[in-house]
């Protein structure tokens, strides 16, 4: 809240001579507040309330969010709200977001002036730009908090997003010629005949038997795991059980800008921290193919129990861009599609929700409930939206017997 003037001003004569005045305000936190002034004379007192009035002015007009850049009052607000509350990765996303997506447009207009119109605007340019909707509905999302975040302290009247909705995704899609597909069709994954492509390629050597790719291990282990990148580079040799064969999640590696306090400098960084939630925490079983791939990767290198799994060349922590770079070389050169390393982790989960032919010609497969334990998701309902096709051939003939 900002303080308010409630009344501007009322002098009297004291019974000794003097003049007295006393002007009422209410203060950040909206308790009623007064200033005294006092005098020889009406016109003196009268004198210090018009100075008082006049700085009380300025401080409001210098500490009104409302009449200041969006630019400037948007930055302040991710400094001091978002960067305590979220993870590192997450603030270098929204701050990115607000930098390409926003400040370009926004950012120089006065926060008062800028009404629903203007953020339409925004997100029907990103839109007709042919930017995903996950991306403009992540440009909503930070508007949307925001300006909430200005109504509740009342430094703006309205909210303009309450009049300016994100655009409903069938709509988003369709005004970019292309169709909302169910999410379990727009996921990622790998064939079989790609699968055996991608570990042919990984493994392949040079003439004096050293392997061309570096940890390539790394990506069967996660094929056969559905771990996350960040969760396959943050294992320590001490959080694999091969005996029991399973794996104690513990942590994870991200990739973050480098600060200085708040104020991102040149350059990234590892940083190794909790997973990305509670249910990320877990054991996860190894079948022959992982175990194989960790037995690979400890060949080639290994640097005692406390170090990690798919170190670097010093038994560091590999950096993701390092890893991803060296998987999209892979794909290159297998002469396959590029696709993000989530699709490992993608193909692991369909295949065991949908099912993967056994020698004796049986379907084997897992529930959603089952899967989602394994990938970490908080949720069956979550594996179900990924990874569970619709079956409309068990629907035929179903209607038989109920003619109207």
């Amino acid at each position: 809240m900002q303080r308010k003037l409630l009344e501007s001003g009322n002098i009297f004569k004291r019974s000794d001579g003097r003049w007295n005045g006393v002007v009422w305000y209410s203060d950040e936190q909206s308790s009623k507040k007064r200033k005294s002034f006092c005098g020889t004379s009406k016109q003196e007192v009268k004198d210090k309330i018009t100075a008082y009035l006049a700085d009380f002015d300025r401080q409001l007009t210098a500490s009104d969010e409302s009449k200041a850049k969006f630019e400037e009052s948007m930055g302040k607000w991710l400094r001091v709200f978002k960067f305590p509350s979220v993870e590192r990765g997450t603030y270098d996303r929204l701050e990115c977001t607000a930098k390409y997506q926003i400040y370009p447009i926004l950012g120089g207009k006065v926060v008062g002036d800028i009404t629903s119109a203007d953020i339409k605007a925004l997100l029907n340019h990103w839109m007709n730009e042919g930017y995903a909707y996950t991306t403009v509905k992540k440009v909503y999302n930070i508007l949307t908090d925001y300006f909430r975040y200005l109504t509740q302290q009342e430094y703006i009247p309205k909210n303009p997003m309450a009049a300016a909705p994100m655009i409903k995704k069938s709509n988003f899609m369709a005004s970019q010629g292309k169709e909302d597909l169910p999410t379990f069709e727009t996921v990622t994954i790998f064939t079989p005949e790609e699968i055996t492509k991608f570990k042919a390629e990984a493994v392949r050597t040079w003439e004096n038997g050293t392997p061309i790719y570096q940890q390539a291990a790394a990506y069967t282990l996660m094929l056969n795991t559905g771990l996350r990148t960040g969760e396959a580079l943050g294992l320590l040799n001490s959080d694999i059980d091969l005996e029991n064969r399973v794996i104690h999640l513990q942590r994870g590696v991200k990739e973050v800008f480098r600060r200085e306090g708040t104020e991102s400098t040149s350059g990234r960084e590892v940083k190794i921290g909790k997973l990305k939630s509670t249910s990320s925490k877990r054991d996860v079983p190894l079948n022959q193919a992982a175990v194989d791939a960790i037995l690979t990767l400890r060949a080639e290198r290994y640097f005692g129990e406390d170090s990690p799994l798919i170190s670097d060349e010093h038994g560091g922590y590999t950096r993701p861009v390092n890893f991803r770079k060296r998987y999209y070389r892979i794909l290159e050169a297998a002469g396959l599609e590029q696709r993000g390393l989530h699709a490992l982790r993608h193909t692991f989960a369909t295949n065991l929700v949908n099912g993967v032919k056994q020698p004796n010609g049986t379907i084997r497969a897992l529930s959603p409930r089952q899967v989602a334990d394994l990938l970490g998701h908080s949720t069956s309902e979550i594996t179900e939206l990924y990874y569970v096709k619709k079956d409309t051939s068990r629907l035929a003939g179903i209607t038989a017997g109920f003619d109207l």
